[in-house]
């Protein structure tokens, strides 16, 4: 099922967030000798489970993430993955893998007594549903993914290397100068061994190139807003260095295609993949190749959005999904 979905011309039928809501529960959870990570939960107590995998890696929990599920209806659990937000050690790249974070979330689950559950992940967050789905399928009802992105090759060179660099040059060299010409022919590398300096100055403006790059490539119109958060010295730190870390790894998939190639393991589960037309950040090359691979899951292309789960076409999108994943 293909949904063509032109907002421009549905701006009175667009869907917005829920008010703001505080979590009714916050705990630290140990998960390793090293990691401890953050967990809350927020809405109903006796709603219906669901789970929501931030994006990054490195990415942390934001209260507006609180905002695209009925409170009353949901029961929601969020996540702040090892290395960031809340959870400790900061920034750590040691026992910080894939299948860790998968292992992570089974913890959780068990540690609340959930039987299943709803997973919402977009960006990053897509890729670890999807990792997590396909390890313990019994344990996921629905599947809401937006933003595809399965760390494949081809994603990670067109966005850090040469690709996204013709749609917003500008935004492009401000994200390369830390790099030293002679070194400009693999930046993930470059970056690689400046955001594992022992020196601190080092790893901060390499850290801060490259999360405002995502920051000033996330929306189809430019969000200066945006471009400050990711910005910032902690949030950028944390998301450089574990997106980094995670990418020169090829996110330890194996084949890089693992998603796709077991995709039948999750294909009886009622999902659906939201993906902005203009997305610079995760083209819309890999949600169309995810849902050649898995034409059961509906599938939308918005037409008037980028990368981000805010811009209004995908926010009402997503909002329309939990409302009705609810009734699952």
């Amino acid at each position: 099922k293909i949904q063509e979905d032109n907002e421009m011309e549905k701006d009175l039928t667009l869907k917005d967030v829920f008010p703001p809501i505080d979590p009714y529960n916050g705990f630290m959870l140990d998960v390793s000798s090293l990691h401890s990570i953050h967990v809350e939960e927020s809405g109903n107590p006796n709603g219906k489970p669901a789970l929501f995998l931030h994006g990054g890696p490195g990415g942390g929990i934001e209260p507006i993430y609180r905002q695209y599920f009925d409170p009353e209806k949901w029961r929601l659990i969020l996540i702040d993955q090892r290395g960031c937000g809340k959870s400790l050690p900061f920034a750590e790249l040691e026992e910080n893998t894939t299948w860790e974070l998968v292992e992570d979330i089974e913890k959780v689950r068990e540690y609340l007594g959930i039987k299943n559950w709803v997973v919402f992940g977009g960006s990053w967050g897509s890729t670890l549903s999807l990792a997590y789905a396909e390890t313990y399928p019994d344990r996921v009802i629905g599947l809401i993914l937006r933003g595809i992105f399965m760390l494949r090759k081809k994603e990670l060179q067109w966005f850090y290397q040469e690709g996204a660099s013709e749609i917003y040059p500008d935004a492009f060299e401000h994200y390369v100068k830390p790099i030293l010409e002679e070194d400009r022919d693999d930046f993930l590398h470059a970056f690689y061994k400046r955001l594992t300096s022992k020196d601190r100055m080092t790893r901060l403006e390499a850290a801060k190139a490259w999360s405002i790059w995502e920051g000033a490539t996330s929306k189809l119109y430019a969000d200066s807003n945006l471009v400050e958060r990711f910005g910032k010295d902690k949030f950028a730190e944390a998301f450089a260095r574990i997106e980094c870390h995670y990418f020169v790894n090829g996110g330890w998939f194996n084949p890089e295609d693992q998603l796709l190639r077991d995709i039948n393991k999750i294909r009886h589960i009622p999902a659906v993949i939201i993906q902005g037309r203009y997305d610079v950040v995760c083209p819309a090359t890999s949600a169309w190749e995810l849902h050649k691979a898995w034409p059961e899951a509906d599938f939308h292309i918005v037409q008037d959005a980028g990368h981000s789960m805010s811009e209004p076409g995908i926010r009402s999108k997503l909002i329309e999904a939990t409302e009705k994943f609810a009734t699952l």
